[in-house]
């Protein structure tokens, strides 16, 4: 078999090959099933012609061609067992990515010689003798787990011809003996349906009762070469043996040739099915299908292959899978194969070395088995239902399985009923008469007549099958009609090649910035795959040479949909269009089929030797070679060069750029050295070769994920810190490469696997580790080894030591009911392991267990390997230089342990309190409810759901006792799992008659950074994403107490305040984090209107006592009620006197709350009201207003300078277009 370059001018059927037993004077076994009876065994087949011999730009193949042809080798049947006939393809991928397209038809053929005949009956009577003594049977194989699961049914089954029956022997005397034989066309165009018509009709003329008019070889030779290949967008017929074969090729703006018919796909395994498989391709992941029927195996795999467009599948691609290539299955990359199963064969018994990733398709059974956690297609009840709606018109159940919908003749339900009403129609009997008369065909008219039941499916296999085709196309010309704005364009093809793995060439945030919000979890996967990565590389390759036919098509169909598109531009919207182009494909397909262009050179006779390859019905003759290996000497189709000659030919403008060093790139960077391995060579040499490119490219892979995961978290807090850039949807994108990056870490703990042991590798591994730390635990009494893992508090003071340890985060993990299988809890401890920081140093304590590393794993795992395997740790390692919180927002339900310690300022106040003091710890996800702490206890735990990222701590007593005062310096809080502490300063008091008289406040958080000196692996860190108060803010102003701030740094704090608000709500939903750290937190909204009320405050000079802020809104509504009550109100405007009554109701219910939460928390209460329902603008000139100002606030204060206030005004307008939302812990206890 080989692979081919499509040529431009030739039906490019390269080779006839044929294969059976070699005549030889013993039977070689495949290798397996030795137990089994003769006939049911298989046997090594035999290539015993190939025309023509030698092709020089194409070497032929002859071991994958013999694998695949008979993948499971030869076998025998007698008279008794069925001999039917059958038909398969398969696919050969070479390195490159190029391809060559085999066509099988498999028959019984009887066995005349003599030596074979006697070895069979030898190996009955053998079998026999083994048999007779009942003794335990010992199998010779030495296939692994796999290979035998597989094995145990025999040879024969789909594709190939089926086995005959387990009864029954053999008797030389009596039995005839038949062995299977093969005729191959070889082509690298995927002409399905003609040379399946081509080959059944050679094998009819070997079991016709009379010779075929001519000599096969007249046949062979003109399909060799008198067969020119269709021109694009024409029809071909070209002649059997007895009957016309048409073939046709697509126009230049239509879909690339697909002749596997995507109905048979749809019919085996049903929409939902194919569409899961579908979007499992799109995201890349591993594939294996899983049929007894070798057609069956290569239909699902070409048509799910062909819905792709304009995108290519760029890893293995090994649709049938030969026994003695499973080794392949143990590939660390994306593949997509093929695996014959047997009959009655049992799922659970068929282990696979890595199901992490896995998507398995059971195509007999009709069944699929998924990866956990991938996002699906955007507007998937809609797409579902167009394509229903497509094989509905054929006839074809959308649920699959076999299910049909009244099919009839392959007419349509709708036109067959039609034809149903139509019968006895007097017009249309004349019709049919006139058209008979006059030899015209109209379709329709004569009831398809003219054309065969073969034909009639054909026509309708090839429409439905382009028509489904286009349903998928135009969900891509959709999703991607703007993907061409987003490609990063080079200035020269050199520069391109020498720099493309350090360049971004799609701007990937702002692409899905401006997709809708349901697409993003798929697009911000897909984007992330070779195929897309692919795409947009020859996107840009095509500023230098001519668009790759798959781009061509698919840009052209962009202008197509912009040109029809007069209105403007208007925003991305997520509702779902129907494909418009299906009656035209399914017209474009008829017309080429029933109207043929052009009708190739007949068959004729040859110049052959007389007395050669004579006609004996039901035995294939020998060819005679000598007039197959040659064509015509004047065709001008001798001549054939190879597809990258052609491109250099036909584009000699890149002439600048050395030829091969772009190809030897090009193929470097889409990876295509290593997408396919070879199947002939099996040599340990070569297959230890391959090891070592998967281990290269685990690797490489690994450097450029953790490239990718740094760049964009630093790109991202670069945004937060004011450096520009777009970081709007890097958080979708983060937790896209944390699920790449927990992918690649199960493919890398697959690869080499010695036996697998459940779905996960890398938490296999971890059992077995627990399982001997835990056993030297019990024997030693202590922990073992996790002592150099054990570190320091997060904290200086007030905490305990938290213990770190590889167990001590498995057994967090397993004690989380939430996740139920070894794949989630595999991804739940890489998870927490990132956002601790420990993953490398985790994975690193992991594999020094060396012996443990030798017994699950093969020498040339990845795992094994020690140079690759320190820098494998060293790219994690730099994954520490920035924080993750992908444990704590992703299993949000969990229940998680936190531990609260109450630091109170010892040298004022009392360490203890007679008072009942309780907490209330609030988070972006929630609150744990008010929690009472014991007395005199300063330390508590409780379990409460994940909370997230902590953001307020509610704190008070009930001022109960003596001591009831407590001077509280701060409360420091730690999440147990994942280790994370939030400090919450207080520094205030908490009693009546002291301080503003609060007894609870509430307190905003911050995230401790842990001191380099604890965690040499943190040494370099990035700031913090929301830094919250760092310092108790001052809520009172006193004279000489501290530095005042000028009135334009206050200015300028309001204004820095308001504009964090707004960057808030412009973050996408899910990245925004906490508002009431931006509201009440340090450099918050709050403290900037505190200052900005403080400025000229006279509490110092006019009073004896301490006065706050809160004592001038108390005056001022009380004022405004007086005069509310003398009328005095009623003169002024209606929206002023509407805002007085809100200013005068909102004070009362502050001041009316059960709460005591002391008078600057009332000035807290009351700015976060005012911001939530857009009145603090409104309130502000009330207050200026108001004469109390004049009594209580110097002439230079802020709030008398009438142009600052206007200016204040204006600022907070600005937060009218956005819905604020309190924290429940802000506005507890108030109505309003």
């Amino acid at each position: 078999s080989q692979t081919l370059d499509t040529l431009s001018s030739s039906l490019d059927v390269n080779h006839v090959i044929l294969l059976s037993l070699a005549l030889t004077l013993s039977l070689s076994l495949t290798g397996e099933n030795f137990d089994q009876s003769p006939l049911r065994r298989t046997f090594k087949s035999k290539i015993l012609a190939h025309y023509p011999e030698t092709v020089e730009w194409n070497p032929f193949d002859q071991d994958a061609v013999n694998m695949l042809c008979m993948p499971r080798g030869l076998s025998f049947c007698t008279q008794a067992d069925r001999r039917e006939p059958a038909f398969h393809s398969f696919i050969i991928t070479r390195e490159d990515g190029s391809r060559s397209y085999g066509f099988v038809q498999t028959f019984y053929e009887e066995v005349t010689s003599g030596p074979v005949r006697a070895a069979m009956q030898t190996l009955h009577h053998m079998h026999q003798a083994e048999r007779a003594p009942p003794s335990s049977s010992s199998s010779s194989s030495s296939m692994d787990s796999l290979a035998s699961s597989l094995e145990d049914g025999g040879g024969g089954g789909g594709g190939g011809v089926d086995p005959p029956p387990s009864g029954g022997g053999y008797d030389a005397s009596r039995d005839t003996l038949y062995v299977t034989k093969a005729l191959c066309l070889l082509a690298p165009v995927p002409f399905m349906t003609a040379c399946r018509r081509f080959l059944a009709q050679l094998l009819r003329a070997v079991t016709a009762p009379e010779p075929p008019p001519l000599p096969l070889e007249s046949y062979v030779h003109n399909v060799l070469y008198e067969v020119p290949l269709p021109a694009p967008g024409r029809s071909l017929r070209f002649h059997g043996v007895y009957e016309p074969v048409v073939c046709q090729r697509p126009g230049p703006g239509e879909l690339p040739l697909a002749d596997y018919p995507l109905g048979d796909a749809f019919a085996l395994l049903g929409v939902e099915n194919l569409l899961q498989l579908y979007t499992c391709t799109l995201l890349e992941m591993q594939l294996l299908l899983y049929s007894q029927d070798y057609q069956r195996l290569m239909t699902v795999a070409e048509g799910v292959t062909s819905l792709l467009f304009p995108f290519q599948w760029q890893h293995v691609y090994v649709p049938i899978l030969p026994p003695s290539l499973l080794h392949f299955l143990d590939a660390p990359v994306p593949y997509l194969m093929g695996l014959q199963s047997r009959e009655g064969a049992d799922r659970s018994k068929l282990e696979l070395p890595q199901e992490a990733n896995l998507c398995f398709v059971d195509i007999d059974n009709h069944r699929i088995e998924l990866p956990e956690d991938f996002p699906q297609l955007p507007n998937m009840a809609e797409f579902r239902e167009e394509i229903s709606d497509v094989l509905r018109q054929y006839g074809i159940s959308p649920n699959g399985g076999g299910e049909e919908d009244g099919r009839n003749g392959n007419l349509a339900r709708e036109e067959q009923e039609v034809m149903e009403r139509l019968q006895g129609n007097a017009t249309l009997e004349r019709l049919q008469a006139l058209t008979r008369r006059t030899g015209v065909t109209v379709a329709g008219v004569d009831g398809g007549a003219s054309r065969t039941p073969e034909e009639e499916e054909e026509l309708s296999n090839a429409k439905l099958s382009v028509q489904l085709r286009e349903v998928f196309a135009g969900r891509f010309t959709a999703m991607f009609s703007d993907y061409e704005a987003f490609v990063i364009h080079s200035p020269d093809l050199e520069s391109w090649l020498s720099s493309r793995e350090h360049m971004h060439n799609f701007d990937k945030a702002s692409f899905l910035s401006d997709q809708p919000e349901p697409y993003l979890p798929f697009l911000s996967h897909f984007i992330e795959t070779q195929m897309f990565a692919t795409f947009i590389d020859n996107k840009i390759m095509s500023q230098w040479e001519a668009k790759e036919p798959l781009l061509r098509v698919f840009d052209a169909r962009i202008d197509k949909a912009r040109l029809y598109n007069v209105r403007a531009p208007s925003l991305r919207s997520s509702n779902y269009q129907r494909c418009t182009r299906l009656k035209e494909a399914a017209q474009a397909i008829e017309q080429r089929l029933l109207k043929v262009d052009h009708t190739a050179l007949h068959p004729h006779l040859l110049d052959m030797k007389i007395g050669e390859g004579r006609y004996q019905r039901g035995f294939f003759p020998k060819l005679q070679a000598a007039v197959l290996n040659t064509g015509p000497t004047n065709n001008r189709l001798a001549h054939r060069t190879s597809s990258a000659q052609r491109r250099r030919e036909q584009h000699p403008d890149h002439l600048t750029l050395d030829n091969d060093l772009k190809e030897r790139y090009m193929q470097e960077a889409r990876g295509l050295g290593k997408r396919q391995p070879k199947l002939s060579d099996l040599s340990p040499a070569v297959i230890a070769q391959t090891n070592c490119k998967f281990v290269e490219g685990l690797l490489k892979e690994c450097r450029m994920k953790t490239k990718r995961m740094l760049v964009e978290k630093l790109g991202r807090e670069a945004v937060e810190l004011g450096h520009g850039g777009e970081a709007s949807i890097t958080g979708l994108e983060e937790n896209t490469l944390i699920a790449s990056l927990c992918d690649l870490l199960e493919r890398i703990w697959s690869h080499g696997l010695q036996n697998k042991q459940g779905k996960s590798a890398l938490w296999s591994h971890l059992l077995h580790y627990q399982g001997r730390e835990e056993r030297l635990e019990t024997q030693q009494g202590e922990l073992p080894a996790s002592g150099p893992e054990r570190r320091k508090s997060e904290t200086s003071v007030g905490l305990p030591y938290l213990p770190v340890s590889v167990l001590q985060d498995m057994r967090h993990i397993q004690s989380m009911s939430e996740i139920k299988t070894d794949v989630g809890r595999a991804r739940a401890w890489l998870r927490l392991s990132l956002e601790k920081k420990l993953l490398s140093q985790h994975l690193k304590m992991l594999l020094s267990r060396q012996g443990l590393t030798k017994k699950l794993y093969k020498r040339y795992a990845f795992l094994r390997c020690e140079e690759e395997k320190e820098q494998f740790l060293f790219h994690l390692l730099s994954l520490n230089a920035v924080d993750y919180f992908c444990f704590t927002c992703v299993f949000t339900t969990i229940m998680i342990p936190y531990r609260a310690v109450i630091i109170p300022i010892k040298k004022l106040s009392n360490t203890m309190t007679t008072s009942n003091p309780w907490v209330c710890v609030s988070g972006e996800l929630g609150d744990s409810g008010v929690m009472q702490i014991p007395k005199n206890v300063l330390e508590m735990t409780f379990d409460c759901q994940n909370l997230g990222k902590l953001t307020s701590t509610q704190l008070g007593h009930d001022n109960a006792g003596l001591l009831a005062k407590w001077l509280v310096d701060c409360v420091m809080v730690r999440n147990e799992i994942t280790g994370h502490t939030y400090k919450f300063p207080c520094g205030r008091w908490l009693g009546r008659g002291v301080d503003d008289g609060s007894l609870e406040r509430v307190l905003i958080g911050e995230l401790l950074v842990p001191g380099a000196e604890e965690d040499s692996g943190r040494g370099s860190r990035t700031p913090e994403l929301q830094r919250s108060p760092s310092q108790t803010r001052r809520s009172s102003i006193m004279g000489g107490r501290g530095g005042k701030l000028t009135s334009g740094q206050i200015q300028e704090t309001i204004g820095e305040a308001v504009n964090n608000i707004i960057k808030h709500f412009h973050k996408p939903e899910k990245e925004r984090g906490s508002l009431t750290i931006l509201l009440c937190g340090e450099n918050g909204l709050v403290g900037a209107l505190e200052q900005f009320f403080h400025h000229g405050f006279k509490s110092a000079r006019l009073f004896q006592k301490t006065v706050f802020v809160w004592d001038f809104i108390e005056k001022a509504v009380a004022y405004m009620e007086s005069c509310d009550q003398m009328g005095d109100l009623q003169e002024t405007p209606e929206p002023l006197g509407l805002t007085c009554h809100s200013l005068c109701r909102y004070a009362n219910a502050i001041n009316s709350t059960r709460r005591s939460i002391g008078k600057d928390g009332k000035f807290q209460l009351l700015v976060c009201l005012g911001a939530r329902d857009h009145l603090m603008d409104q309130w502000l000139p009330l207050l200026v207003e108001c004469p109390v100002l004049q009594r209580m606030y110097d002439d230079s204060a802020l709030l008398r300078d009438r142009t600052t206030v206007n200016t204040l005004i204006g600022v907070l307008e600005t937060l009218h277009h956005f819905h604020i939302t309190l924290e429940a812990s802000l506005v507890k206890g108030v109505d309003l």
